[in-house]
């Protein structure tokens, strides 16, 4: 089952300075369903593709709302972004509680990285097998963020993830002045 001795839990480095259970993590990013963002000044658009895995299924949800101005698209294995869904709700309602006013996106996306990046440093725990497309406004306008297992964070104009996501991320290269025009407002 284990191609090496290194790759049995995540805190064991291979000697090329790897740490193989984090790439397997992006991996599962890497195979699972297509989805997309956009963002102008004001507003962020999340897509995905739903597809069933045979006839006798149907496909599973891919989009997530965390709050009010927060919405999350994601690739990779679908357990764990409900998980961190459901992590990222319970944030904005604390918050939303605490402070009585919504929680900044990026705010949001640090914890929600800090609590990817701490699966990559306990034996006994796993890297998340999810990408998450966070997108959000708030006070300073409309972000658009991805979280990868790993936990580190990026904030784009517009970025795909999941399977075939190369060829969505050309054409969104080639296409995005005409998209960020059509989006002004």
């Amino acid at each position: 089952m284990f191609r090496n001795q290194y790759d049995t839990d995540v805190t064991t480095w291979s000697p090329a300075g790897r740490l193989f259970q984090v790439e397997y993590a992006m991996e599962a990013v890497k195979q699972g369903s297509a989805a997309i963002g956009l963002r102008s000044k004001t507003h962020v658009v999340l897509a995905c593709v739903n597809k069933a895995n045979s006839e006798l299924s149907s496909h599973q949800k891919k989009i997530f709302k965390v709050d009010d101005h927060i919405g999350v698209a994601i690739a990779g294995l679908t357990a764990d972004g409900r998980v961190l869904s459901r992590y990222m709700r319970t944030e904005c309602i604390n918050y939303s509680f605490n402070y009585e006013s919504p929680l900044p996106v990026g705010r949001l996306v640090v914890q929600l990285a800090d609590k990817a990046q701490v699966c990559t440093q306990r034996s006994w725990k796993r890297p998340y097998g999810v990408g998450l497309l966070v997108g959000g406004t708030d006070e300073s306008g409309a972000h658009l963020y991805y979280n990868c297992p790993s936990g580190n964070y990026f904030e784009y104009q517009a970025f795909a993830i999941g399977s075939r996501s190369q060829a969505a991320k050309t054409y969104l290269e080639r296409r995005f002045e005409n998209f960020y025009e059509l989006f002004k407002g």
